[in-house]
C-alpha cells in the first residue's frame, strides 16, 4: 500500500510542473509571417515557448497559440 501512495505522489509531482503554466494567446495580421512574429514576440516577452494551435485566413490572418514554460 505504501508503494502505491509513493508512486502516486511521484506521478503527481512529475506532472505538476507541466500543468503549472499554459496560456492561450492570439494575434491578427495580414500575413501568416506577421501573425506568427507577434506570437513569437509575446512568447519571448514572458520567457515561454509556443505551439500554434489554430490559424484562420479570412481577409487577414487570425492565429492562436499555446504558451508553455
Amino acid at each position: 500500500m505504501k508503494s502505491i501512495k509513493t508512486f502516486a505522489a511521484v506521478v503527481a509531482l512529475t506532472i505538476l510542473p507541466f500543468a503549472s503554466f499554459a496560456q492561450s494567446i492570439t494575434a491578427t495580421d495580414t500575413t501568416i509571417d506577421g501573425a506568427e512574429a507577434q506570437i513569437a514576440a509575446q512568447a519571448h516577452k514572458v520567457g515561454a515557448s509556443y505551439k500554434v494551435t489554430e490559424a484562420n485566413f479570412n481577409n487577414g490572418v487570425h492565429m492562436t497559440a499555446e504558451l508553455t514554460k
